[in-house]
């Protein structure tokens, strides 16, 4: 039996603009992608069941699958459904390793380990995921609790707008943060993607 000609990424919808606009540059018309919310993040536990409910959802219509999430804080669960699942996702811990590569996120955190990160996802929503989502609005009180071990704040801009550097910038300084800007495009994710753009579409799913 013929397989599908279309592909299939699922992946973290903090992913989704970027995803975006590279099918679009690339012309990547044969591949559809389906998106996870962000929210889970916030329990990650939950990430690697959410994550095969998809690949087993949409198995039957996509020749090839491939997962665009990092480790995520699963503590290798997320790898685990994948090994099983017989599917690859992007390498790395999280989006600010594939984003920044491993070689300069290793300085950045070396540099110094109490580093907050922002991506242009988490720019646009740092006050739904971060300052709303862990309860900060209703409890200003919890703000150093959860910030007083960090020393500096980083942010690695993808395609930020003339406007994201200032954004940033007022963020760390609420934090009481040092501010750093790190250029990194889309890094490893561009990569990852279009190696599963371009390779043939031989995988075998499992029974």
């Amino acid at each position: 039996m013929d397989t599908p000609a279309r592909k299939l990424v699922i992946a973290c919808g903090a992913l989704a603009r970027e995803i975006a606009a590279l099918r679009r540059a690339n012309g990547w018309t044969t591949l559809d992608v389906t998106c996870l919310p962000p929210e889970l993040h916030n329990r990650p536990e939950r990430i690697a069941g959410a994550v095969r409910e998809q690949i087993r959802a949409h198995r039957d219509d996509y020749a090839d699958i491939f997962v665009a999430y990092g480790d995520c804080g699963t503590g290798g669960a997320l790898d685990a459904v994948l090994r099983e699942e017989g599917v690859e996702r992007i390498a790395g811990a999280h989006c600010y390793e594939f984003f920044a590569t491993p070689a300069v996120f290793a300085a950045l955190s070396d540099a110094e380990p109490g580093t907050f990160y922002l991506t242009d996802f988490l720019l646009r929503h740092f006050e739904r995921l971060v300052i709303r989502g862990l309860g900060i609005d209703r409890h200003p009180d919890l703000l150093p609790v959860y910030f007083g071990n960090y020393r500096r704040l980083v942010y690695l801009a993808q395609a930020p707008k003339l406007e994201s550097t200032a954004e940033a910038q007022a963020i760390a300084a609420r934090l009481g943060l040092e501010y750093q800007f790190q250029s990194t495009g889309y890094g490893g994710l561009a990569q990852s993607l279009t190696a599963f753009a371009d390779r043939p579409q031989t995988v075998q799913w499992r029974a």
